[in-house]
């Protein structure tokens, strides 16, 4: 083996491990990265957990959400539902009081969406109320949404990361609670959205 062999040969073995704790050598600037002959050992860590679910139970679940779901309920379902199947963007602000079967609706989406092999990103304003969400985090940890926030903040997801795959791969975010948040955290977010999906359109007319 020559010296740069030997040296691409460990950064890959680096790579596997911190892909194993859903990093990546491409998160430091200042390391190099290696040349992979066979992309299929770099799977993204974050992504297959997007993706473990047992789509014939959810299935089930699904089944079980459609025949206890109210008329109003079935409203706001079947539109949100409507516009990730035709993959339409959409925005959607759903209010309610205490008890009405918000997060009946969220877990509904989570199961209707991830049976059809798809991601779903659920999120919440603190570790607790996002416990109720299956697969739940909080937003400032699934995001990385920065701890102090300005107009013009983005949040710290590097083109190329694990993370930024995972945002580009996802099909819907659920973010519960978001009118206890000030709104610069969800301009954050959509300014590195506009930004990285920019990326994968530019690949895509090439």
């Amino acid at each position: 083996m020559t010296d740069d062999e030997l040296k691409n040969l460990c950064l890959i073995e680096i790579e596997k491990i911190l892909n194993s704790n859903a990093r990546s050598l491409k998160d430091y600037q200042s390391m190099s990265y290696p040349e992979m002959s066979d992309i299929r050992l770099f799977q993204n860590k974050l992504i297959e957990e997007g993706l473990a679910y047992d789509t014939n139970e959810l299935t089930h679940t699904n089944l079980y959400t459609e025949q206890k779901i109210t008329h109003e309920q079935r409203l706001v379902f079947d539109e949100i539902l409507n516009a990730i199947i035709t993959d339409s963007c959409g925005f959607y602000f759903v209010y309610g009081h205490g008890g009405c079967g918000k997060t009946f609706i969220w877990n509904g989406f989570s199961s209707a969406i991830r049976s059809k092999g798809k991601i779903v990103l659920n999120v919440a304003f603190n570790e607790i109320a996002s416990l109720l969400l299956p697969g739940g985090r909080t937003a400032h940890s699934r995001f990385s949404i920065p701890i102090t926030i300005t107009d013009e903040s983005t949040c710290n997801i590097k083109h190329g990361s694990l993370k930024a795959e995972l945002l580009i791969k996802n099909s819907l975010i659920i973010w519960d609670e978001a009118p206890m948040l000030n709104k610069m955290y969800f301009e954050a977010l959509d300014r590195t959205l506009k930004d990285l999906m920019s990326v994968t359109d530019q690949h895509k007319t090439h």
